[in-house]
């Protein structure tokens, strides 16, 4: 919000609201009426919106995402708010409401509402400093004949939100279906074996897998090391799993990690057995390790359907011989692996994975070399935390360029979000309460899923279609004495189990249900 043009209005704001009569309800009907704020253009109160509260706080004026206006929730001093409308003849069903918002950050409250409409109200909050139009939604069943879509804030001076182009729709997609509905299970096999057990919300015990697929979950992701301390995600292990994904009739993303452990932006580390070796002996390994692997799958009848060659990369792999500033070298490595998957399977989709998803100048820089050098790739990947990797404004920004730029579909390769602070074991947690801090979704079982959400209506928003999925970062790795993080030491904890999709009982959480929403 401009805060000049807001600062001038103030004062005849304020005036006016001292002598208005309260705001009659709209007229009620079962569709949104005025939404993108646009019916009587700059107003104190909106055609077919009712405020409550600090009412002179809630106005239309201009500077709309898609056309001339859009809502604002803002004012000189602390106000708390409402803008609602109530819609009747509704059939029973699930609903999902979406909305384009931006926000300006640091309120107590400022969320998304639908409530009255049978059952317990169901939010979802606002992103804080989001100073780029992105959309949330929430989806919840009205079992009456009538429901409240509410815009909330309670805020200190000067804070501020923007809303425009709200939708209602019957059904939980509220748009375009994703192909990819993802998670990463390489975890998996190793919590199983030292006992780990899973169980639906209603608390019936069964296989992960199932209870992910019943949620919607449609593609599964495994990393591949060469050669791991603990045996686990090597070639045999991957195998294994694999068999048990697509027994499930769920397609497979491998992972090359090309290193023995993890493999990120703070290392790349060649596996043991690579170690002193030329760019031509690591050329020839990559193809031979990517063939072998993905041709095991192929004979056992679990052909890989997406192969990321690297794991974010933006360093380059294999340090320091392909590092990204000598792209000659790193181009040949990458060659290397594309051509091994082609050669197993050509229509195996190649996808090039970077951290830092809000990241554009990187991404622009990288992808633009792997171009210039020649690389050939089908998928963008992106990995995308909002407490790493800033407001998902800049994601929504970057994955429009790629997408746009490069003519590929991008997908968010690993994304997750903490349903507690709380630790379940003795590891040090990753996600902690100051983290959590700068996304604007509380550490809760209905922020974790919030901030699923959102992320997917980033990927459900590139244009073009080209948004093709996202994948979750290790649903299913709970806290499990024995299968912790680090291959090398068997005492070593989980520092993941709070962004787990399954609580500190085993039981299903509330976000698994976003798959539903893919």
């Amino acid at each position: 919000m401009h805060r000049a043009k807001a600062l001038l209005a103030a004062a005849a704001l304020a005036a006016a609201a001292a002598l208005a009569a309260p705001a009659l309800p709209a007229a009620a009907a079962s569709t949104v009426t005025n939404p993108g704020f646009e019916s009587n253009g700059a107003s104190q109160t909106p055609t077919g919106w009712s405020e409550s509260g600090t009412v002179a706080a809630s106005k239309s004026e201009a500077g709309g995402r898609s056309g001339s206006y859009r809502g604002t929730h803002w004012s000189a001093s602390a106000y708390t708010v409402e803008t609602y409308q109530t819609l009747t003849g509704l059939s029973t069903g699930s609903y999902t409401l979406s909305a384009w918002v931006r926000s300006g950050g640091g309120q107590s409250a400022a969320y998304l509402a639908m409530k009255n409409c049978g059952g317990a109200q169901a939010q979802v909050n606002i992103p804080t400093s989001s100073s780029t139009w992105v959309q949330v939604s929430v989806t919840a069943n009205v079992s009456s004949t009538s429901c409240t879509l509410s815009v909330y804030s309670s805020a200190a001076a000067n804070q501020w939100i923007n809303v425009d182009d709200v939708t209602f729709v019957k059904g939980t997609t509220g748009g375009t279906s994703l192909q990819v509905k993802g998670g990463d299970l390489s975890s998996l096999k190793k919590n199983e074996d030292f006992g780990a057990l899973y169980y639906t919300s209603s608390g019936t015990q069964g296989d992960a897998i199932a209870i992910l697929k019943n949620a919607g979950m449609n593609y599964a992701r495994l990393k591949v090391w060469v050669n791991p301390a603990d045996g686990y995600n090597n070639k045999a292990r991957v195998l294994t799993m694999a068999q048990r994904i697509k027994s499930q009739g769920l397609k497979l993303l491998v992972d090359f990690h090309y290193s023995d452990s993890w493999a990120d932006p703070g290392k790349q580390v060649p596996p043991a057995a690579w170690s002193g070796y030329s760019l031509a002996q690591l050329n020839t390994a990559v193809y031979n390790h990517t063939y072998d692997v993905l041709n095991a799958l192929k004979a056992q009848g679990t052909t890989a359907d997406m192969v990321q060659v690297g794991n974010e990369i933006n360093p380059g792999m294999l340090l320091p011989t392909g590092s990204s500033s000598n792209w000659g070298n790193l181009s040949q490595l990458l060659k290397s692996g594309v051509n091994a998957v082609k050669a197993v399977n050509s229509s195996t989709l190649v996808m090039l994975h970077l951290a830092e998803g809000g990241d554009n100048a990187t991404f622009r820089w990288w992808f633009d070399q792997a171009v210039a050098y020649g690389v050939p790739f089908d998928v963008i990947g992106a990995s995308y935390y909002c407490y790493w990797h800033g407001p998902l404004s800049g994601l929504q920004s970057n994955l429009n360029d790629m997408a746009a730029r490069y003519g590929k579909p991008v997908i968010v390769a690993e994304t997750a979000y903490g349903f507690t602070t709380a630790q379940d074991d003795g590891e040090t947690n990753i996600f902690t309460s100051s983290l959590a801090s700068t996304c604007g979704y509380p550490a809760s079982a209905t922020g974790q899923r919030d901030a699923f959400q959102a992320v997917v209506n980033v990927v459900k928003n590139v244009p073009n279609g080209r948004g093709m999925g996202v994948f979750y970062w290790e649903p299913a790795w709970t806290a499990q004495a024995g299968a912790g993080w680090d291959p090398t030491n068997p005492s070593s904890g989980n520092g993941w189990e709070n962004q787990a999709l399954f609580d500190y009982n085993s039981r299903a959480l509330t976000a698994m249900s976003v798959y539903g929403s893919m």
